[in-house]
């Protein structure tokens, strides 16, 4: 289910590729050097399945020679039929783009970091797949300004997976002060995507902060990213299903930002037998 908290995650994750190089050289030691010619390319990874797979986000680092991807998922909840599909999503993107790649799955709670970090059997021998995890247990407690601009993707994602810390307030006025230190317009966007992956007291203090500070929360950010994610949805499950959609019909799906008529697209889409019935 598309939720604010998914779509903050993924947002901070591909707002800055450098950024989440970093943080995952920090956590995992992954060989992300070469992160000047990085880009973000198509988390669709049904090219050599008739079935439809379709990752978070998916960054390739590296343009020539050596290069290698990053598949992020974010999981807040387990799913067993996630063990059938991660490593369908790696062996896809592997022979789409003809590199090395990893999977990295974020948990904002510890119960489903503990089941996402469980080794997945894959029954070839050798070949176990073990998720590489973002949750509450590998993340630091970030408390100092300077180590979090050195650092600021993971300080944007230890802010969520540590929102329920008695210390959120501390955690969160290092965060909103080392942004002041980075690239206004970037900061601006990292200070939305966590505030809306945020919930109850951690969101109300993370809008506090905020409002006193150079970053202005605006409510209908956070209703944008809903709508992206509700109209993503609505294609997924159409394509899911084998209907033909036109250019014109995935401008219209993804141009809605009427998230009362995009849910009711979304109950259509798993019913309809045409795109035309989706409409009307």
């Amino acid at each position: 289910m598309v939720t604010a908290l998914h779509e903050g995650l993924i947002g901070i994750t591909t707002l800055d590729t450098e950024e989440t190089a970093r943080m995952l050289r920090t956590l995992f030691g992954l060989p992300l050097t070469h992160t000047s010619d990085a880009r973000i390319i198509s988390p669709d990874l049904s090219e050599c399945s008739p079935s439809v797979y379709r990752a978070d986000a998916a960054v390739l680092y590296g343009a020539r020679g050596v290069k290698f991807a990053v598949i992020t998922e974010v999981q807040l909840q387990p799913d067993d039929d996630k063990h059938l599909t991660w490593p369908a999503y790696l062996a896809n993107l592997r022979v789409r783009d003809r590199c090395q790649a990893c999977l990295v799955v974020i948990c904002p709670d510890r119960a489903t970091a503990r089941w996402a970090a469980q080794a997945i059997e894959t029954g070839h021998p050798g070949h176990t797949l073990y998720p590489l995890v973002i949750g509450p247990d590998n993340t630091p407690v970030i408390m100092e300004v300077a180590e979090a601009i050195g650092n600021i993707g993971l300080a944007a994602v230890a802010a969520i997976t540590h929102s329920k810390d008695p210390q959120i307030k501390a955690i969160l006025a290092t965060l909103v002060e080392a942004l002041d230190s980075i690239d206004p317009e970037k900061a601006h966007r990292y200070a939305e995507y966590v505030t809306v992956a945020l919930t109850g007291d951690a969101q109300e203090e993370m809008e506090r902060l905020m409002a006193t500070d150079t970053y202005l929360y605006q409510g209908k950010y956070a209703q944008s990213l809903i709508a992206e994610g509700e109209a993503k949805g609505v294609l997924l499950v159409l394509e899911s299903r084998g209907l033909t959609l036109s250019e014109s019909d995935r401008e219209r799906i993804l141009g809605c930002t009427d998230t009362a008529t995009l849910e009711r697209w979304l109950q259509r889409a798993a019913l309809v037998d045409s795109v035309d019935k989706l409409f009307s």
